[in-house]
C-alpha cells in the first residue's frame, strides 16, 4: 500500500473529471469508485477511524462537485458499504488492500454488467419492432447494438431530449449499426406512441419503491406510454440502485427551490435559449407504477424486486 502522498493533497474530483474525460463509456458510479480506489492507494492513514473519515469527506467532495450527483452517490455508497464490512475484522492495510482489490474488479467488472443487462432484455426486442428511447443510454445502445448481432430487424424513435439534444448522439450511434432511426421532438412523443410497440429507458438512479431518477422528459413519456398501454422497461446496472425514497418530483437530492420559478426579469430581451438549461432540471422522478420491468445484471426484476434487492446488500 503506497503511502508516499497525502490524501489532503490528493485530488479527488480532478481524478473523476479525468476519468470521465478519459473514457467516454464510463458512468459516474464506476468513475466515482475508481477515483476513490487511487485516493486510497495513496492515503496515509494510521488507525481505521481516520481512514474512514478521509474516504467520506471524499465522497463527500465528489456528491458536492456533481451537477448530477445521483447516479455518482450510488457508486460512493457501494464503496463506503464494503468499507464499512471490512473494517471490523481487519487492520487499517488489510482493509485498504482488500479496498483496493474489490474496487478495481468493481471498475473492470462494470461493462460486464451492461453485457448483463442486455443479455437478459435481448429476448424482448422482437423482429419488425418499433421502438422508442429517450436520450442517450449506454446500456440501451449495448442492448440495441446485441439486437442487431442476433440478426433482428427493428426501428427506433429517438427523442431529441432537451436542453442538451443528448438523443442526438443516440441517433448517430444507431446509424453507425445500420438501425433505422428518426429523432422527434420531445413534444411528439403523444403524436408517434401509437406506432411504438415498447418503450426503452436508461436510469441514472433506481430507488427503493423501484421507481427511476432519469433525464428530464421521462416520467411524462412514461405517464403516455402507460395511457396508451404500451410496455415500458428501464435498463440499469445495479450498482445504480440507490437508497433514496422520493414521494414527488420534490424529494430529489438535485431540487432546487429557484427552478421553474418566477423571477424578476429586466425589460431588456432575454435569451430564453441560454435560461433553459439554467432555470429547468435535468432529472425527473418516474413513480414505479409506470414501469412494466426492469432490465438489470441481476436479472428481470418487478420494480418491487428491486427493494429486495437493496435489502440484501444493505443489510447483509
Amino acid at each position: 500500500m503506497a503511502g508516499s502522498t497525502s490524501a489532503k493533497e490528493f485530488d479527488i474530483v480532478g481524478q473523476y473529471n479525468k476519468l470521465i474525460k478519459e473514457d467516454a463509456s464510463i458512468s459516474p458510479p464506476v468513475a466515482a469508485v475508481g477515483s476513490l480506489v487511487k485516493l486510497i492507494e495513496q492515503q496515509s492513514a494510521t488507525t481505521m477511524l481516520e481512514f474512514m473519515m478521509i474516504a467520506r469527506s471524499a465522497c463527500d467532495k465528489l456528491k458536492a462537485a456533481s451537477n448530477n450527483s445521483i447516479s455518482l452517490s450510488a457508486g460512493c455508497d457501494v464503496f463506503l458499504k464494503q468499507m464499512s464490512r471490512l473494517s471490523h475484522t481487519q487492520s487499517v492495510e488489510e482493509c485498504c488492500n482488500a479496498l483496493i482489490r474489490a474496487g478495481t474488479d468493481f471498475v473492470q467488472g462494470a461493462g460486464k454488467c451492461r453485457e448483463s443487462v442486455a443479455e437478459f432484455g435481448s429476448p424482448f426486442v422482437r423482429d419488425e419492432q418499433t421502438i422508442l428511447v429517450h436520450s442517450y443510454s449506454r446500456v440501451i445502445m449495448e442492448l440495441l447494438s446485441r439486437a442487431v448481432k442476433q440478426n433482428k430487424r427493428f426501428r427506433v424513435y429517438i427523442t431529441e431530449s432537451r436542453p442538451d439534444q443528448s438523443g442526438l448522439r443516440t441517433a448517430e450511434e444507431l446509424q453507425r449499426l445500420g438501425i433505422p432511426c428518426e429523432v422527434i421532438l420531445d413534444a411528439a412523443i403523444g403524436y408517434v406512441m401509437e406506432k411504438v410497440d415498447m418503450v426503452l429507458v436508461g436510469a441514472e438512479g433506481v430507488v427503493e419503491s423501484g421507481g427511476l431518477i432519469n433525464k428530464i422528459g421521462t416520467y411524462q413519456l412514461a405517464i403516455i406510454a402507460k395511457a396508451a398501454k404500451k410496455p415500458l422497461y428501464a435498463l440499469a446496472e445495479s450498482f445504480k440502485f440507490v437508497r433514496l425514497y422520493p414521494l414527488s418530483q420534490y424529494d430529489l437530492p438535485t431540487y432546487r427551490s429557484d427552478l421553474l420559478s418566477f423571477k424578476e426579469k429586466p425589460a431588456a430581451k432575454i435569451d430564453w435559449q441560454t435560461e433553459l438549461p439554467r432555470s429547468n432540471p435535468m432529472l425527473d422522478y418516474t413513480p414505479p407504477e409506470f414501469i412494466t420491468l426492469l432490465f438489470t445484471d441481476l436479472g428481470v426484476l418487478t420494480p418491487s424486486g428491486v427493494s429486495d434487492e437493496l435489502i440484501k446488500f444493505y443489510l447483509d
